[in-house]
């Protein structure tokens, strides 16, 4: 037994040693290697610090400005410095007061003292600095508002210098926050500019639009923000913008999309419930809509159509499609990812627009101009009526059911919407835009009886999902009440099949947004 003992003892023994000598062996290799790797590389370092030449008159260097470029000092440079000086006294109230009224004077003589003083005291905040934000931002602080929070997360590009209002070469590569902030200095000093440079998300909204909280000047009250501009390309961040703003009670006005237009006199003032021949509009209106938002925000629009010879947004190569996860490509996610086309007059008439209509509202300046809307408002209240009386007619032809106090889940809104968002205010059938009618499209499976489950709650409703309503004329609806909700015929035997294709694309489109609700 111990001679058993003796073995097992020394096939241990020979197992561990054998297990140091491995990892010794290991550990040394692995030292020589990396500190071959070090002499090598402090070499490499060594020779390339040997070749840089000492400075002289030929070789001149310069240290990095705080975004990694040279930091040349030019005349550009100390003239920025001594706007920066002048605009942080004056900032302080350390400004002739009869200087700042010179400069306003033409805005005075318009607005009036009273008017003027109310924008010198009002605080706006400008979300997105590109070329609709750089324009509209520019203009209120020339024009007098005497606080402005901008907020943009973006830097200067080569690409922004065609519409970038205040943008220079030599701001390439920095905040745009930054650049506007320098610029407005050197223009109107005694404007306090509080830089934001942040992406406005659904966390950092609530801080974007706080009070008033940038150089507090002593005695100075809270200030509410009065105005809020939305200036931003991406629809999730611009639908969160003015969803907050519309539940918090908070003025704002949204720039729609100024991308492939070129005709000024197309831009409109409007509620967003009635601007149309706008694809970011359309897009913003029905996500806000399936949020309970049916309107009450003034937008600026364009009413230009695209058409033959126009700018369009380029398709995305198919080689990148076959790649897969087109979506990828963009910068940051729910970012397009095309360059979209913009004659760069555009965006600048859309900023001044929105500036207008901001200080003009903040003045207390009358504004009749339009404000886009079609004055439809009456035919979708016809429409309502007409769709009621159908439904009562084909109640009370079943079994003669009681259709007194009769409601059906459709209201003027949802007219409008159906009328303009999903069916572009023309008739599936004959395309036509003129003495137009909602109607079903199918009999109803159960056929057309009031719902029992309200019947119970002592109310007379009935199912009427907005997909299960087409647009027609009223001669067309009329013929389709009698041949298919009347009689035994189906949409498939009366309707040639682009009619039918027709209609499934515009109730597929609608159920695509009711995912929203």
């Amino acid at each position: 037994m111990s001679a058993w003992l003796q073995r097992q003892s020394s096939l241990s023994n020979s197992t561990l040693n054998l297990t140091l000598a491995a990892s010794f062996g290991a550990i040394t290799a692995a030292t020589v290697i990396l500190t071959t790797t070090a002499i090598r590389r402090r070499h490499a370092t060594d020779e390339l610090k040997a070749s840089i030449p000492p400075l002289s008159s030929d070789h001149q260097a310069v240290p990095l400005n705080e975004f990694g470029g040279a930091s040349r000092p030019t005349i550009s440079n100390k003239e920025d410095e001594r706007s920066a000086l002048i605009a942080a006294r004056a900032r302080k109230g350390e400004y002739d007061e009869e200087l700042i009224l010179e400069q306003l004077a033409r805005n005075r003589v318009f607005l009036k003292d009273e008017g003027l003083a109310k924008l010198r005291d009002s605080f706006v905040v400008v979300v997105g600095l590109g070329g609709v934000g750089s324009h509209c931002v520019a203009a209120l602080a020339r024009s007098g508002v005497s606080r402005i929070r901008v907020v943009d997360f973006d830097q200067v590009t080569l690409s922004s210098l065609n519409r970038h209002a205040l943008a220079t070469l030599a701001d390439v590569g920095t905040p745009k926050v930054h650049c506007v902030r320098k610029r407005l200095e050197q223009i109107c000093p005694w404007v306090r500019i509080d830089e934001r440079n942040e992406l406005l998300g659904s966390r950092s909204i609530e801080g974007l639009l706080a009070k008033w909280d940038f150089e507090v000047r002593e005695g100075e009250e809270d200030k509410e923000v009065d105005w809020v501009v939305d200036a931003i390309d991406n629809i999730d961040s611009k639908v969160a913008l003015l969803h907050y703003c519309a539940l918090k009670g908070i003025k704002v006005i949204s720039a729609m999309g100024a991308g492939c237009k070129s005709d000024p006199t197309r831009i409109q003032v409007g509620d967003i419930s009635t601007s149309f021949e706008d694809p970011l509009s359309k897009s913003t209106r029905r996500r806000l809509r399936v949020m309970g938002i049916n309107g009450g925000i003034p937008v600026v629009f364009s009413t230009e159509k695209p058409g033959e010879g126009k700018a369009g947004l380029l398709p995305i190569t198919d080689e990148e499609f076959e790649k897969g996860s087109v979506d990828k490509l963009g910068v940051l996610p729910e970012f397009r990812v095309r360059i979209l086309p913009v004659l760069g007059t555009m965006p600048a008439v859309f900023g001044y627009t929105v500036a207008n209509h901001v200080i003009c509202s903040i003045a207390g300046y009358p504004m009749d101009y339009r404000v886009g809307d079609r004055g439809r408002e009456k035919m979708y209240d016809a429409m309502l009526s007409a769709l009621q009386g159908l439904e009562e007619r084909q109640i009370r032809s079943t079994n003669g059911q009681d259709t007194v106090g009769l409601r059906i889940p459709v209201s003027r809104d949802d007219v409008a919407y159906l009328v303009e968002e999903v069916f572009r205010g023309k008739s599936v059938v004959s395309g036509l835009g003129t003495r137009l009618a909602l109607i079903r499209w199918r009999k109803p499976g159960g056929g057309f009886r009031v719902d029992p489950e309200y019947e119970k709650e002592g109310q007379k409703r009935i199912k009427l999902p907005l997909t299960d309503l087409v647009l027609m004329t009223k001669e067309e609806a009329l013929r389709h009440e009698k041949l298919v909700l009347q009689g035994d015929a189906s949409p498939e035997s009366i309707y040639d099949a682009d009619v039918l294709a027709q209609v499934k694309r515009r109730h597929d489109e609608e159920m695509a947004y009711q995912r929203f609700r």
